[in-house]
């Protein structure tokens, strides 16, 4: 991997990151499109990145990572609790079903939902607006929706805002509950990773590692901005469509 190539997967996997598109797709389209194999500097940078994306989140809400906020915390932690234990108990069974037809396929259903889903959800007075405002039980179901980013190509944060938004959260609510749950789960899935492939990173890799570490933050901390303003103005509809073209569009390619 050469410099020009860490940059443009740093952009994709920090844009994509935390939106309801599967960052994981579209790093294996751009990974594929930039003729970049899976060798053991793929294995550390993509470890990396993703660190990046996790500290964008403490940044971008490091009003809620203090001691002050540890009653939001332990609702984040009832929310991790079904994908810590599910993906734990069946590693293998999920890495099993990573292919491009089932990311692609997944794409396409996920769209489908997200169209569906728009179209039946009415944003009510007593919606929740603030994520402290979740309660224990409302936690534990939107933990129980993440579990389907399980599965390749459905995406942690789609499944995550979906579940939010039917257990009585706004949009707004729903996407940040969905950044805050994603600093468990991303920091579990990073340091399992950096445990396995410790030996990995060495000092021939820093410059490319380090290029990558940069630009996946900044763009995914602008990303978590941007998503959040356009939710002000505009639904989900957007993300459904372009999930179903590009699932259309992977499955033609491959």
């Amino acid at each position: 991997m050469d410099i020009f190539q860490s940059i443009i997967m740093g952009m994709v996997e920090g844009f994509t990151e935390f939106l309801p598109v599967s960052s994981t797709g579209h790093m294996i389209v751009t990974a594929d499109f930039l003729g970049i194999k899976q060798d053991s500097v793929t294995k550390a940078y993509e470890i990396i990145i993703q660190f990046a994306a996790i500290l964008a989140v403490v940044l971008a809400y490091k009003d809620k990572f203090t001691f002050k906020k540890i009653e939001l915390w332990k609702k984040i932690f009832v929310a991790f609790l079904p994908i810590g234990i599910i993906a734990f108990i069946f590693s293998k069974q999920i890495k099993a079903l990573f292919s491009v037809d089932v990311v692609a396929t997944m794409f396409i259903i996920g769209g489908v939902v997200f169209l569906i889903a728009e179209k039946y959800y009415k944003p009510k007075e007593h919606f929740i607006n603030d994520v402290e405002k979740v309660s224990y039980k409302q936690a534990f179901l939107i933990g129980c929706a993440q579990l389907a980013g399980l599965v390749p190509g459905t995406s942690r944060s789609g499944s995550t805002i979906l579940g939010a938004m039917f257990v009585g959260l706004t949009r707004k609510a729903s996407a940040e509950f969905s950044f805050l749950l994603a600093f468990p789960v991303m920091t579990a899935a990073t340091g399992y990773s950096i445990v396995k492939n410790f030996n990995e990173f060495n000092v021939d890799n820093l410059v490319v590692l380090g290029v990558g570490f940069v630009i996946a933050f900044i763009t995914a901390y602008l990303s978590i901005k941007l998503f959040l303003k356009f939710l002000q103005r505009y639904t989900f509809v957007s993300f459904g469509v372009y999930r179903i073209i590009f699932g259309v569009v992977l499955l033609a390619y491959y």
